[in-house]
């Protein structure tokens, strides 16, 4: 590429960069992880439009430190390869000077970008990176960049950030400030935690936008997927079935492919671009654990925003889906394994397990007023504590809140919004 085009270019990028100056962003717990002064690459991975850039971009503010930018999701930058970095490099210096960070935004859309990172890094800068696609990132990483990187996942907005960008008072225990939470928390529920989306009128056109390009170019141009519309079909499917256990035999029935390794394919392509999360089963038998895997959508906007979804109504998947995602944000960061627990006497929605205990069962219920309903829920947690040795049992439903004792084991019962405000 001409140096002068990609001037002009990388200085429309710094521009475009330099305008998140005046809006108001929250402080989200990931920044922290963030180590500017490491000699790794930071990587930053998640979804698109979760808040990456912006997360990188508030560090580097707050650290005051001189930085150069480029972002290769960029349309004019889409047919670059790695033997243009060096002109990159040059044309970065050539506007910005010297500097010792560079922050990168999608570097996996270049191929071989590994190579003129660990060149950089060899040459003491710090990298800052950003990345949606977990395989393309961690396979390179793992191979290219051992011990040389850390990484940050980062998922769109917990209900806490979403109050705090909306100015929620958290703290207050009036009754005036605790309506005002749980209509909050029923606006998080319809809306999601995109960043973005809480600022934008029409946001089933947002979301429609964000699935339809995170499915046709990251997955379908990138992976060079020959089933378009099966994939596409199957895709919105798993969104509107989530939170299911896939049954991949399934899949390849439903949808006409030729064998279970497509379907296998396609669910790990979703897995990879974060529109999916998966969960295994509990069991201390590996091979157990790794089949029957459950799926849930990274963000309830996905589960209710697309124009095709159709599980808009059913709040206690909702529900399940946020409780799984601020067990991620929580416990995954301490180094915890989630599970799901699911055999003929029951089933519990969550395990949270450390080096191979389990420290908390979970099930989630937004209605538990029917008494087959809560004693369904209950029993669940019985049998998790009976299965795993687990005597922190939480039961989180829409409203309740109270502590009950069956067979010897004290059950708490939450309003999640409560929940996920004090977790």
């Amino acid at each position: 590429m001409d140096k002068r085009i990609l001037e002009t270019i990388l200085t429309d990028q710094a521009e475009e960069l330099a305008l998140k100056q005046s809006i108001r962003f929250c402080q989200r717990k990931e920044e922290d992880s963030i180590d500017l002064d490491s000699p790794q690459a930071q990587v930053v991975i998640g979804v698109r439009r979760s808040g990456k850039s912006t997360l990188c971009y508030n560090a580097l503010m707050r650290k005051g430190v001189k930085f150069a930018y480029v972002n290769f999701d960029d349309e004019r930058l889409i047919h670059l390869t790695a033997d243009d970095l060096n002109d990159v490099l040059e044309v970065l210096y050539k506007i910005n000077g010297d500097f010792s960070y560079l922050f990168i935004d999608e570097i996996q859309n270049i191929p071989e970008w590994y190579l003129f990172v660990n060149r950089l890094l060899r040459k003491q800068m710090h990298v800052i990176i950003t990345g949606s696609n977990a395989k393309l990132l961690s396979g390179e990483l793992a191979t290219h960049l051992t011990g040389r990187h850390h990484s940050i996942p980062l998922y769109p907005f917990s209900f806490a950030e979403y109050c705090d960008v909306m100015d929620v008072d958290v703290r207050s225990r009036s009754t005036k400030a605790i309506a005002a939470r749980r209509a909050a928390f029923d606006e998080y529920m319809r809306h999601g935690g995109f960043p973005e989306l809480q600022f934008i009128g029409n946001g089933r056109d947002y979301i429609d936008s964000l699935v339809n390009n995170i499915l046709k170019r990251d997955i379908e141009q990138r992976f060079r997927v020959v089933h378009t519309s099966a994939f596409e079909e199957m895709s919105h499917h798993l969104l509107n079935v989530a939170p299911a256990i896939v049954v991949e035999k399934s899949l390849q029935e439903t949808f006409g492919f030729k064998s279970q390794h497509t379907a296998k394919n396609y669910l790990s392509y979703l897995k990879q671009a974060y529109l999916l999360v998966g969960l295994h089963k509990y069991s201390t038998k590996s091979r157990q654990r790794i089949t029957g895997e459950k799926v849930y959508p990274i963000d309830v906007a996905l589960m209710n925003k697309r124009n095709d979804a159709f599980v808009g109504n059913n709040l206690g998947w909702r529900l399940e889906t946020i409780v799984y995602m601020e067990l991620l944000r929580k416990y995954k960061r301490q180094g915890a394994d989630i599970y799901y627990l699911n055999d003929r006497s029951g089933e519990c929605d969550f395990i949270v397990c450390e080096n191979r205990k389990a420290i908390l069962a979970v099930q989630v219920a937004y209605d538990i007023s029917s008494e087959k309903t809560r004693k369904r829920e209950i029993a669940g947690l019985l049998l998790a504590a009976k299965r795993t040795g687990c005597s922190d049992l939480l039961l989180l439903t829409d409203h309740n809140d109270e502590d009950v004792t069956c067979d010897g084991y004290t059950i708490a019962i939450r309003p999640v919004f409560d929940y996920v405000l004090t977790s």
